[in-house]
């Protein structure tokens, strides 16, 4: 599978990660372009010898530029390439919308400007140009007040949520692992985990507490 077709098919896992962060102070549309940049990074850099699936590898990229959207206070960078080929796939989609009467996908623009699908989609990342972003034309219902909106099944979000678990959790000290790995996943006691780690029951109770507020404010960002 090329990094085109990488692309094209799990723009799903990008409206997925960006949902996990509405509401938080950025527009949605901003989220959304972060993580179709982080969809373009790990198209370009994943290996099937890592012995991954894609969608495993790309989660916590995506992750990674939502989060850094809000570290670099809400704004995607834009390269002068990126915004040329932005203003040339405006061109055409307006073109396009006036022949056909609906949105073009990537591919069809990357067809018209004989460019890469991926460096199409890179260049609709980082700005707001008013096309569809995956290979679904715009016969669907729902058009949203202009936000994006992309077919995603419940799977996708529960996958989004395991990896940012498991991602979140490397972060932490080995102690704090253990205590999440007995209760959380081995269902053992706060006694049995007590035991264990030799620690008391109080202490895993407290140390429980603190490591459920880091996560959740880890996964939201």
């Amino acid at each position: 599978m090329n990094n085109d077709t990488l692309v094209t098919d799990n723009m799903g896992l990008v409206y997925a990660c960006a949902n996990r962060f509405r509401g938080k102070g950025i527009e949605y549309d901003d989220l959304f372009q972060a993580g179709c940049l982080g969809l373009v990074k790990a198209a370009k850099n994943f290996d099937l010898e890592r012995g991954v699936k894609f969608s495993t590898y790309a989660v916590p990229v995506i992750l990674g530029e939502i989060k850094k959207l809000f570290r670099d206070g809400g704004t995607v960078k834009v390269g002068r390439s990126l915004k040329e080929l932005s203003l040339k796939i405006s061109k055409i989609t307006n073109e396009f919308m006036k022949k056909e009467e609906r949105s073009p996908t990537i591919n069809e623009i990357a067809q018209i400007l004989s460019v890469d699908a991926e460096k199409v989609a890179e260049a609709i990342s980082c700005t707001k140009v008013p096309l569809s972003l995956t290979a679904f034309d715009d016969d669907s219902d729902g058009e949203s007040g202009g936000e994006i909106c992309i077919p995603i099944e419940g799977h996708e979000e529960k996958l989004i949520d395991l990896i940012a678990l498991r991602e979140t959790l490397k972060e932490l000290d080995e102690d704090d692992r253990k205590i999440i790995l007995l209760r959380f996943f081995k269902n053992q006691t706060q006694c049995v985990t007590a035991s264990q780690l030799n620690m008391t029951q109080v202490q895993v109770s407290r140390r429980e507490k603190k490591i459920i507020a880091i996560l959740r404010q880890k996964m939201i960002g």
